[in-house]
């Protein structure tokens, strides 16, 4: 994973590439945008991710200071109106009530209809822009993509001139996977609850849907746990490099947990083991084969660590961390890791899963593991998470294929594709480079449901973006590094092959560029994208 030293289409896409060179949002209108004197509109299509389909056409709708967003009598429908109605506030500086009563302006609406549990149809006319959906989750993604055809000023906190003006057409979309992640390792460098909240937000904005968050490592242990205290005490009071490191409260991890459920992103937390406890096992002796606890570790080697499989307090402690995670953690699934176990035999490795895959669904979750884990057993319903190179071993991406064909379901996260802490190039300041370099382009021209030989194209339940914070201090190295992959990792998670071309894809993502401008994010202009002059 870390060698740490270590037919759908897009219709306006031959437009996209004709106004690569023009590029301000707009600048040649589509069919059926405004005619010559009207001030531009984003085009339906130049949304990221992809939608599945767009029909262009008609009048655009104007938000004024009349505008009123109107929702369905349901507490879910009355959030996300709230929701919207904060983010366009202080960019219009529009009052923009949000109501049940009335016709036109903004609808977010729920109903039947073959949108799936996060699908939409988001119609806009003259009179109004209606987001459709079955689930509030879809109407959540239908409001990120409303977002993105409006001004990209309308991410500002300040009131803007505007004009804010809405596309005419349709969009119907859904998402091709249903595991659209990200991942955060907190245990190398500690990171704050409003830090998490931040990058929970920018994952929002491209309809991430899964936030897993590696808690636990050699460097540090960043989670409560009562009934072993010393483990977020002791064994996360340090991190990489040295410092204070940190730890989360169980009301801290619940607040994180709310506030994703809140942009509709599930939270995976893991515990990585049997390797990378080095934290663990200078917190308590006894977890130690020998009796004797190492001291804590701030480097970046990996695979020197290992709970003693033979122990039986080593089970007794994986059930009551399990357990007081899994009472924290209302979504399905819990992540063992189970990767880098290389002072474990595979014998121990195997007697190891046996053993804590069954606690696992004890307490009511889904095992997810890192692909290791298909050279043990992997429980029914587990999922293995794929983290090798496109130069892995034959032998190696034919065990996690076979346990594919035998019902593991797949998530991909080549780390020399989509590994957002590897280097862009050689002069890229942060990161690693033990993947080779990956740059925009590599990181978004693979198609997932071929990636990996002989798995069945039905395993793969989608992609995640793991960032590993070996040199990632503060949210701005975050965002560097993930902006602008993170992007082009959440359209091949969301949008249907059909629509994956670089070459549209590039002036699409050049677009996001003044957005994530507005929003403060600081990000790797790279040089093969076509952004617009600032």
């Amino acid at each position: 994973m870390r060698q740490r030293h270590r037919t759908t289409r897009l219709l306006g896409s031959l437009l996209l590439v004709a106004t690569a060179s023009a590029f301000a949002v707009g600048a040649t209108p589509a069919a059926g945008s405004p005619a010559a004197g009207t001030p531009p509109t984003t085009p339906l299509d130049r949304v990221v991710p992809a939608p599945a389909s767009v029909t262009p056409g008609g009048s655009p709708y104007r938000i004024t200071r009349d505008t009123h967003i109107r929702v369905d009598d349901s507490s879910e429908a009355r959030d996300l109106g709230a929701y919207l109605a904060r983010l366009l506030r202080p960019s219009t500086g529009y009052p923009l009530p949000v109501t049940t009563q009335g016709d036109g302006g903004i609808r977010l609406r729920l109903a039947k209809g073959p949108f799936g549990a996060e699908g939409y149809r988001l119609d806009s006319g003259a009179k109004g822009v209606t987001v459709t959906a079955t689930r509030p989750a879809g109407l959540f993604h239908g409001v990120q993509t409303l977002r993105q055809l409006l001004p990209a000023a309308v991410e500002k906190d300040t009131a803007q001139p505007g004009p804010w003006l809405v596309a005419g057409g349709t969009i119907q979309d859904t998402p091709r996977y249903g595991w659209r992640g990200a991942m955060l390792d907190v245990s190398r460098h500690y990171f704050t609850v409003d830090q998490v909240k931040r990058y929970i937000d920018q994952l929002a904005l491209y309809k991430v849907n899964k936030l897993h968050l590696h808690l636990i490592d050699d460097q540090g242990w960043r989670i409560a746990i009562d009934s072993w205290p010393r483990l977020s005490t002791y064994g996360g009071s340090t991190q990489v490099g040295g410092g204070p490191g940190g730890s989360y409260t169980k009301a801290d991890y619940r607040e994180i947990v709310r506030y994703a459920a809140s942009r509709y992103l599930e939270v995976v937390p893991e515990m990585d083991m049997p390797g990378h406890t080095n934290a663990a096992l200078a917190s308590y002796a006894d977890l130690n084969c020998d009796g004797v606890a190492p001291p804590l570790y701030t480097g970046t080697d990996v695979g020197f660590s290992s709970l003693c499989v033979s122990k039986e307090i080593t089970y007794d402690f994986v059930d009551d961390v399990i357990r007081e995670l899994a009472a924290l953690t209302p979504g399905r699934y819990l992540h063992i890791g189970g990767d880098e176990a290389h002072s474990t035999s595979h014998e121990d490795y195997v007697t190891f899963m046996d053993r804590v895959q069954p606690i696992v669904a004890k307490y009511g979750k889904t095992v997810v593991g890192w692909h290791q884990l298909t050279g043990a057993t992997p429980a029914k319903g587990a999922l293995a998470q794929y983290w090798g190179l496109d130069s892995t071993s034959a032998a190696e991406k034919a065990q996690v294929a076979k346990a594919a064909q035998n019902g593991t379901g797949l998530i991909l996260s080549p780390a020399d594709r989509i590994y957002l802490d590897m280097k862009y190039d050689e002069d890229t300041p942060l990161g690693l480079s033990w993947a080779g370099y990956v740059d925009v382009k590599r990181s978004y021209d693979w198609d997932p449901g071929a990636y990996l030989p002989g798995a069945p194209a039905e395993a793969v339940r989608g992609v995640e973006a793991p960032m590993w914070t070996e040199t990632l201090v503060t949210s701005a190295d975050l965002e560097y590094m993930a902006f602008p992959r993170l992007a082009g990792v959440a359209e091949l998670g969301w949008s249907p092959a059909a629509t994956h071309d670089w070459g549209t894809y590039k002036v699409r993502l050049a677009a996001q560029g003044p957005r994530w401008d507005a929003l403060g994010i600081g990000y790797h202009r790279a040089p093969e994208v076509p952004w617009p002059a600032r």
